[in-house]
């Protein structure tokens, strides 16, 4: 007979690839007939993050719960936790499920918390490269290893969607004490059809966070280099929201772009992939990111830096890959222009990135760490 259980997701920012992991899992979950509940921060996500909770509302059974959530630590934690903490102990979670770093503490110790109360809680973490970006020689990075060596006997279960990301954590915090799963993010069986290029297409698209950590300024350059080798400026599409958005307009107006470089405000994945040729996720530092899934299963070409968890997807050897650097990313830009069939036809196969990369897979793997976890 099965099981439903009363599962709460808490996480930090609702945007970006945490937001469409946790929309991806709670849908696969509900869908198996468990209860489901968001409790994640109010000041962060615009019109786009709005409309997505709109759209799922009516589906959790356990609600959509928003409040101040502060990126840093400081001052304003205390009460931010206790409100967070009053929330969840009212949803009496059988599964409460961290996300990223703010989440992972917050789930891990509530969790407890409610265990204290006599509360039968599982308390999982899955870290989305959160604190793990941390260089492990700073002051702060030690702090936080620390404090993930601290926190790992609150925990459950580790969830890592990466190799790179777990052989990360057993690099800057150890090897973990506790069971641990790797479990790749997956895709909606819709999303693996392939989108039609608009007519009006740029050459190539950036999507994303605004935020140096995504590298935009590292397309934005690579932009100007390629157009100066291949005689023509070459147009852009960069779709996305954050702080340093500003920094990206004053940097495309001083390199002569501006005519060339449209900016968008977050919009669905694959209504961005119509609008430009090929796409490119210049990233400094990942962990395995929904977009390079998402444009690989759309049909799209793509040029993607070799951080993280990407070159679990392209294959180590991929001539897709690069590292996070103007020069490289110009080079690679000229050469998909010259034959963007030939550079599609490098890219993985549809079937091979379902059979790894499925919603229904990454869910049903997810659901088998939740039970082991009760039954510990």
């Amino acid at each position: 007979m099965a099981v439903n259980l009363r599962i709460v997701h808490c996480f930090r920012s609702p945007v970006g690839g945490i937001f469409r992991h946790v929309r991806d899992l709670a849908e696969a979950q509900v869908a198996a007939g468990h209860a489901v509940g968001i409790v994640c921060d109010s000041t962060t996500g615009g019109d786009y993050e709005e409309r997505l909770f709109e759209a799922m509302k009516d589906s959790l059974a356990l609600g959509i719960h928003r409040t101040p959530m502060q990126r840093h630590v400081g001052p304003g934690d205390l009460a931010s936790a206790w409100r967070t903490y009053r929330i969840i102990q009212e949803l009496r979670p059988d599964v409460l499920h961290g996300h990223g770093a703010k989440g992972g503490a917050y789930a891990r110790l509530f969790g407890s918390l409610l265990r204290v109360s006599r509360f039968r809680v599982a308390r999982l973490y899955s870290p989305h490269g959160g604190s793990l970006h941390y260089d492990e020689t700073t002051a702060t990075g030690k702090l936080f290893f620390g404090l993930e060596r601290f926190m790992a006997r609150f925990t459950d279960c580790l969830l890592f969607v990466s190799d790179y990301e777990r052989n990360t954590y057993r690099r800057k915090v150890g090897e973990p004490p506790i069971p641990n799963r790797l479990v790749y993010n997956g895709l909606r069986a819709a999303e693996f059809e392939p989108v039609a290029t608009a007519a009006n297409a740029a050459d190539f698209l950036y999507i994303g966070m605004m935020r140096d950590l995504k590298g935009p300024d590292i397309f934005i350059d690579s932009l100007a280099l390629a157009g100066s080798e291949s005689g023509r400026p070459l147009s852009a599409v960069m779709v996305g929201d954050g702080d340093d958005l500003p920094r990206y307009h004053a940097q495309v107006e001083r390199l002569g772009l501006k005519n060339h470089v449209r900016f968008l405000p977050p919009m669905p994945a694959r209504d961005a992939f119509a609008l430009a040729e090929s796409i490119v996720v210049p990233s400094r530092a990942e962990a395995m990111p929904y977009i390079v899934l998402e444009a690989l299963a759309a049909g799209m070409p793509m040029i993607a830096t070799a951080v993280g968890g990407i070159p679990e997807i392209f294959g180590e050897n991929s001539p897709a890959l690069i590292r996070p650097d103007p020069s490289q990313l110009a080079a690679k830009m000229q050469t998909a222009l010259g034959d963007f069939d030939a550079y599609r036809g490098q890219m993985p196969q549809t079937d091979e990135l379902k059979a790894r990369f499925g919603a229904d897979v990454m869910a049903a793997e997810i659901e088998k760490a939740y039970f082991s976890a009760l039954n510990r």
